[in-house]
């Protein structure tokens, strides 16, 4: 009996050091993430869990890199006025438009063997600016006013305004028209019947150096090499995505084996992988990647309480972030101003801090017509006591401890919060994303450098029936000199001028507050040390973008 213990001890102790050093043979990666897709669409909702996933299974025409440069993925070159590829025209309304030309990789080919085409690229444009369809970026389809096709690789959009980011066209995911085609016959059904969702391990759906062959619904999806993939071959034969939305759950998968890697874009929090690299750094390499997420609440201006500025004023005020980020990430997020991040060269330096004030605030909400008697809560002249839901994604135990400090700091003032959490997959892909959130939105945008916030702030991009809730203006804010500015930006092609429209439309932002700033955060990367050629990017563009670069060390 003492010789089989002690074999079974020495087995698990061999299989043990095999998965902390394997082989350069090892073709298997498991990866932890904290969401699972709502939709594995690549133009309906926005959600980061999709985008980690569907950057191993294709690619965008552009992308941003991990040096914040635009690039060419699906394309073979980036169109320029230099190259003749970009050419501005004047409009017949007076303004001014530009045709941009591309070609797709000459190797491009759907997973089941049919090639990438500009047919592909005429069926997306249909789908995108059909008003029913409920792509979540609607705008840049109904931009592009034409679609000329040049061969079966080469096509031209004709785009009715010249815009400083005229090339990149990262949000435009291509559609396999073969099979997609029957399921948008009705338009407005399309969301519910696109091949993505109803038959997600189709090899015809993909393009990239992974095809998706498993799909366990709230547990993993698991990804084989796509032998159609025209680039260089990826190193692991197999690559499992499995979502542990409790993110102590997901620390002790790790240490089991049972997750060889855990994705920064959405893995621990800051304060757990700062611990566990205290732990384990003989083992794991924990790379932390300040960049453009910016944590935030987005306010339901639709609340009666919220759409008085006063109280949305307040809330912040009440706020000691500062203390937040300290107390809970060693000071390694800094505080944010306004959705756009120091590093990116359009931030403002000028905002207002919105320092915590807890006298201020408690002004504020006496006019507003929320007095308090003693220490109890706010009521207004109708009895109505000042409360509000906050809400986020559960099982992440950073958000949770946010939560809790908040609810706590709001009390201080008289403000009653009541906690609601939903699974990810739930609170992005029904209550965000259909605005059904009666109070605040705890979670975080990412963004691409010096990206135009038209999707989540301009009036026309407001959720509904009316568009299939396309849109993400989950707060419902409507601002005609948020929009004017907005547009101003997108057209000015000098740098100067377009810094100081960026300079107004941060201070609407910070004056309006449609969302209340938390902070920025430092994504933690903990890689096992045998892992290599992984590259956080610190913006919206994932990792997972590059897998083809990944590879296991040399023992």
């Amino acid at each position: 009996m003492f010789r089989t213990l002690l074999a079974t001890v020495l087995t698990a102790c061999m299989a043990w050091a095999a998965a902390a050093a394997p082989g350069p043979d090892k073709d298997e990666l498991v990866i932890g993430i904290t969401q699972f897709p709502s939709t594995l669409h690549p133009n309906i909702e926005s959600m980061l869990a999709k985008s980690y996933v569907l950057g191993l299974t294709r690619r965008p025409f552009t992308a941003y890199d991990k040096d914040w440069k635009l690039v060419c993925l699906l394309c073979v070159e980036l169109p320029t006025v230099e190259n003749g590829l970009a050419r501005p025209v004047d409009l017949p309304n007076g303004k001014r438009g530009v045709e941009v030309t591309y070609t797709i990789q000459p190797g491009a080919t759907w997973g089941d063997g049919v090639p990438v085409t500009t047919k592909d690229v005429v069926f997306t444009w249909e789908v995108g600016r059909h008003p029913q369809s409920g792509v979540a970026a609607a705008e840049f389809y109904r931009r592009v006013t034409k679609v000329e096709v040049k061969d079966e690789r080469t096509f031209t959009f004709h785009v009715d305004k010249l815009s400083f980011e005229f090339a990149s066209i990262g949000g435009f995911q291509l559609l396999p028209a073969h099979l997609e085609r029957e399921a948008f016959a009705d338009p407005t059904q399309y969301r519910f019947r696109t091949r993505f969702d109803t038959d997600p391990t189709n090899p015809g759906l993909h393009f990239g150096p992974y095809r998706i062959v498993e799909v366990a619904t709230g547990s993993h999806i698991a990804l084989e090499r796509n032998p159609h993939w025209y680039g260089p071959k990826p190193h692991f034969r197999r690559i499992v995505v499995r979502a542990i939305e409790n993110t102590a759950a997901l620390e002790a998968n790790l240490l089991s084996g049972a997750v060889d890697y855990v994705a920064g874009e959405l893995g621990l929090s800051l304060d757990q992988a700062m611990a566990f690299e205290a732990r384990h750094r003989d083992r794991y390499t924990v790379l932390y990647k300040p960049g453009l997420v910016y944590e935030h609440m987005d306010v339901n201006l639709d609340n009666p309480i919220l759409a008085d500025r006063r109280v949305r004023e307040a809330l912040l005020l009440a706020i000691d972030r500062e203390k937040l980020t300290r107390t809970l990430f060693g000071g390694r997020q800094p505080v944010a101003r306004g959705a756009i991040h120091p590093l990116d060269w359009v931030h403002a330096e000028d905002l207002p801090a919105y320092a915590f004030d807890p006298k201020a605030a408690g002004a504020l909400l006496d006019a507003a017509g929320w007095p308090r008697k003693g220490t109890g809560i706010r009521q207004n002249a109708s009895g109505e006591r000042l409360t509000i839901e906050l809400m986020t994604t559960a099982g992440n135990r950073g958000r949770e401890l946010v939560q809790q400090v908040l609810q706590s700091q709001w009390r201080q003032v008289g403000i009653e919060v009541k906690l609601r959490n939903e699974p990810p997959r739930v609170f992005f892909g029904e209550t965000v994303s259909k605005r059904r959130f009666s109070g605040l939105a705890l979670f975080a945008w990412l963004s691409a450098p010096e990206g135009v916030p038209r999707t989540t702030l301009h009036s026309e991009s407001i959720p509904g029936p009316a568009n299939n809730f396309s849109g993400q203006n989950y707060p419902g804010y409507a601002n005609a000199e948020m929009d004017g500015l907005i547009e101003k930006i997108e057209v000015e092609l000098d740098r100067e001028r377009r810094r100081k429209l960026w300079h107004a439309q941060q201070h609407l932002y910070a004056r309006d507050l449609p969302a209340l700033p938390l902070f920025f955060r430092a994504d933690p990367f903990v890689l096992p040390k045998w892992l290599t050629g992984v590259e956080p990017t610190g913006h919206q563009y994932p990792t997972t973008l590059w897998v083809e670069n990944w590879g296991v060390a040399a023992p």
